[in-house]
């Protein structure tokens, strides 16, 4: 009996040793099976890592190598290219005094250069932020010592004062409230009248607004001429003036009484003489002439120092063929003898006293020109198009102005003025030397 039992203890002994032993075995196979799988699937995560890491690696050279380049431009004429904004520049504006040039972009800061830099190696600016919006549009208070801007998602316009401090530098403080909102369409300008009266804004669907500076409307006018493409005061701060889809250019005098106290806006004068949709016009200085350009394919100079009180017409002075489209916008140097026209990225320039075209500026920006001007001494032509501003000096300028003193000396009489005038001229030859000869940027 005992040896059974004992028997029977040993085989019970030796199965559970086998199963022991069977599920010892098994476990390590599940264990060196699990450590394949560990393997496999590390080797795969490294090598998909190392796909996404090239795959990635890849993407980015791509994306480098489909990065725009930045756009290069060179010409003799070309002075300075001023670079800052890191938005598309949108305006541009001289302040009256010439020290000073401000530009907006949709990079919401607004930068004023100085004019005086502009033929130097370093273009310093300085950078008023526009919180929470950006400016489309900016211009200079007859003092310099304020700006105002259109914003783009305010739809209002925004008074800055430069607050001037120690170094010479400025500081800037926006006015506590925009001004409210009024206008029901896109805006096409603002203009503030150089005799410090008034504002203007201009909006796509025939209305102008005649404004107070403290952000009172005072007058809406109706151009009647189905869209604005541009508005604009005038120089002298007597005028504003629009053009649209009808081929004509209107003008109203804004008037005030000897108090200063605003009066009534009345129609001026019109510049007929079209036959399309004029596109954009520009003032002199003195607002005695103007010049438009137009989608019949020409731009046209006016004599407009005209008594219109007494039924006194403006008179066409010249019709000059030209190259144009939407969005063209046209400048005439302050002393009347340039003009200068942008057509998509190109401007041309022309003499305004021969029509003739004087240089062609190709491909000067990036995308279409924004803004065109010259600054208060008709040294200098600028413009915008994308993140710079091109200057250039205005040659044409020059060469007109030698003629104009050339023809004066033939008919002087007097040997003083004859000697002045040479030596005018000499100056002048020099400093159009001077320009030709110097480097491009």
């Amino acid at each position: 009996m005992e040896v059974a039992a004992l028997v029977a203890l040993t085989l019970l002994l030796g199965a559970l040793v086998i199963l022991v032993a069977l599920a010892v075995g098994r476990r390590k196979e599940e264990i060196k099976e699990e450590s394949e799988q560990a393997a496999e699937s590390s080797a795969e995560a490294s090598a998909a890592k190392g796909l996404t890491s090239k795959k990635q690696k890849q993407e980015k050279q791509r994306s480098r190598k489909d990065k725009p380049a930045q756009h290069s431009f060179s010409h003799p004429l070309l002075a300075a290219s001023l670079k800052g904004h890191s938005g598309n520049v949108t305006c541009l504006d001289f302040s009256s005094n010439g020290k000073y040039l401000a530009s907006c972009a949709d990079d919401r800061t607004v930068r004023i250069w100085s004019t005086k830099d502009f033929l130097e190696r370093e273009h310093k600016c300085l950078r008023a932020n526009v919180e929470l919006d950006h400016a489309t549009l900016v211009r200079f208070s007859p003092d310099s010592r304020a700006f105002i801007t259109w914003l783009s998602n305010g739809d209002a316009i925004r008074i800055f004062k430069m607050i001037k401090k120690d170094d010479g530098t400025f500081s800037f403080k926006a006015a506590s409230e925009d001004f409210p909102q009024k206008h029901k369409a896109a805006i096409v300008n603002i203009g503030i009248a150089e005799t410090g009266k008034f504002i203007m804004s201009a909006s796509t669907d025939t209305t102008i607004l005649i404004w107070d500076l403290k952000g009172e409307v005072l007058a809406s006018i109706n151009t009647n001429q189905m869209t604005n493409s541009y508005a604009a005061t005038s120089p002298c701060g007597r005028f504003v003036a629009s053009c649209g889809f009808t081929p004509d250019v209107k003008v109203w005098e804004v008037c005030f009484g000897k108090g200063g106290e605003f009066r009534e806006v009345t129609r001026a004068f019109d510049l007929k003489g079209h036959s399309a949709g004029v596109h954009a016009f520009a003032f002199s200085n003195d607002s005695h002439r103007m010049v438009t350009v137009s989608k019949d394919g020409t731009w046209k100079l006016w004599n407009t120092n005209v008594e219109y009180k007494k039924q006194q017409d403006p008179y066409l002075l010249r019709t000059v063929p030209c190259s144009s489209s939407d969005g063209s916008r046209v400048a005439l140097s302050p002393d009347g003898r340039v003009v200068a026209i942008s057509d998509g990225r190109n401007v041309a320039m022309f003499d305004a006293t021969t029509g003739k075209l004087e240089e062609e500026l190709r491909g000067v920006h990036s995308e279409e020109i924004t803004d065109i001007r010259f600054d208060i001494n008709s040294r200098f032509l600028v413009c915008s198009g994308d993140k710079a501003i091109r200057v250039f000096h205005n040659a044409p300028g020059y060469r007109a102005a030698i003629r104009d003193m050339q023809d004066m000396l033939k008919k002087a009489q007097n040997e003083a003025m004859k000697q002045r005038l040479q030596q005018q001229i000499r100056e002048a030859q020099s400093a159009l030397d001077t320009v030709l000869a110097a480097p491009t940027e």
